[in-house]
């Protein structure tokens, strides 16, 4: 059985930098195409797809406002993906959660956030003040 579990978040000012953790267990081999994706969402806003990674073929995809700030990556001997947050702004408070989309038929980018499933994770929080 799948599971994912997120860390790393926490408090910082703006310009800070955070690195989130989703640890995977549970994960079994033989399909062509997994993605793993952050997904963030604040207060009285809707949930919202931050960056993703096909983590057999290793392309990522990012949101438009967090590009060249945020870096998606996977390490695949401790079945985790990290997201390197740099150069954060008060709109990216938020809580964060990992989820996966596991056998993709379609490159990962065009899954919107319904598509994929958190597999028990609870999301870590990221506070960042002005």
């Amino acid at each position: 059985q799948v599971h994912l579990t997120e860390s790393g978040g926490g408090s910082v000012q703006a310009g800070g930098s955070l690195r989130l953790s989703c640890t995977a267990s549970g994960l079994t081999d033989g399909r062509d195409r997994d993605c793993m994706g952050w997904f963030r969402q604040a207060p009285g806003k809707e949930r919202e797809r931050v960056a993703v990674i096909d983590i057999v073929g290793g392309r990522t995809f990012y949101r438009d406002s967090v590009k060249g700030r945020f870096t998606i990556s996977q390490d695949n001997a401790k079945n985790a993906v990290h997201l390197q947050m740099n150069s954060l702004k008060p709109e990216d408070t938020a809580m964060y959660y990992c989820a996966a989309l596991l056998g993709a038929q379609y490159s990962c980018g065009v899954y919107g956030l319904s598509s994929f499933l958190p597999y028990g994770g609870q999301g870590t929080q990221v506070t960042v003040s002005p």
